[in-house]
């Protein structure tokens, strides 16, 4: 775990291998369990999570740090509002 400017450890979650709607099902639970301004960092194979992760993001205030992707291998960077 990475520290971070607010003093909140850097968070990963890998769900490569599950399908929609599981990455963000999985990644909101995850979120709600941490502090705000704490860092998720999700880890995914589902295509359509470069849609989902985003949307879900933008409707429920979290800022979408960074994405990317290497291969079939998407990479989520999500601050908790």
């Amino acid at each position: 775990m990475a520290p971070m400017e607010n003093d909140h450890p850097e968070i990963a979650m890998d769900v490569s291998g599950l399908l929609c709607p599981l990455p963000v099902l999985k990644a909101r639970k995850r979120l709600n369990a941490m502090p705000p301004g704490a860092v998720l960092v999700v880890t995914a194979t589902d295509p359509m999570s470069a849609i989902d992760i985003p949307h879900f993001c933008n409707e429920q205030g979290h800022a979408l740090e960074q994405q990317s992707q290497t291969g079939t291998t998407f990479t989520f960077r999500i601050r908790r509002k």
